[in-house]
């Protein structure tokens, strides 16, 4: 039998601790192993039950969720980290972003998505919200690559060197899932589906760099 994925539920309103907990306890391959209202317990939490990961409100007591992630990110705990948030702005996901969570979903949408999103990110699965993600992108969709951002730019740039995302997210000074999510806007402005592709992109249109 497959081991059931240990979470930590993190939220300081205690009837959406009950809510998540009752959801995620009736799933046969998930089991709530801990439940915190502020940071101070999420991080005491982390370190007695060792779960494979958290889900994290952004807005908690005296340790917001940011303030969380990057205490977490800090001390290096071997955690996956699903922000769970009612704000579902670029800026939000963004930061979240940058403070290395693995993923982003909105406490608006149905129950059945928080529960598939939790999947994709222990599986290692970069995920966020397709609402946010218009957000971000914008309106234009064609595939132009003068239409990047500038640091789409950049990260196309480094691509086109044969770095790694660990070595564009070091160069850049982002955390590699900010970097994953450039690379898949880049995809999807580009119309393309792959390193390869997107890098032949650069090279026909010499994309200039900031």
């Amino acid at each position: 039998m497959t081991p059931r994925v240990r979470i930590v539920l993190a939220d300081d309103h205690a009837l959406v601790l009950e809510g998540l907990r009752s959801l995620l306890d009736a799933q046969p391959d998930m089991q709530v192993v801990g439940a915190a209202t502020d940071g101070a317990q999420v991080m005491d939490l982390l370190r007695a039950q060792r779960p494979d990961l958290v889900v994290l409100d952004l807005e908690m007591g005296t340790m917001s969720g940011l303030a969380c992630l990057a205490r977490i990110r800090s001390e290096k705990l071997p955690v996956r980290i699903l922000v769970l948030s009612a704000y579902g702005d670029g800026n939000s996901m963004r930061a979240a972003l940058d403070g290395g969570a693995d993923g982003y979903a909105l406490k608006t949408d149905p129950p059945r998505n928080t529960v598939d999103a939790i999947r994709q990110v222990h599986r290692g699965q970069l995920v966020f919200p397709i609402a946010a993600k218009r957000w971000l992108l914008g309106t234009s969709q064609a595939s132009d690559p003068r239409q990047l951002t500038e640091r789409e730019k950049s990260v196309l740039a480094l691509l086109a060197e044969g770095t790694t995302n660990a070595e564009i997210a070091r160069r850049l000074r982002v955390s590699e899932n900010t970097v994953k999510f450039h690379l898949q806007n880049l995809y999807m402005k580009l119309s393309v589906g792959n390193r390869t592709e997107a890098v032949a992109v650069y090279l026909r249109e010499r994309v200039p760099r900031r």
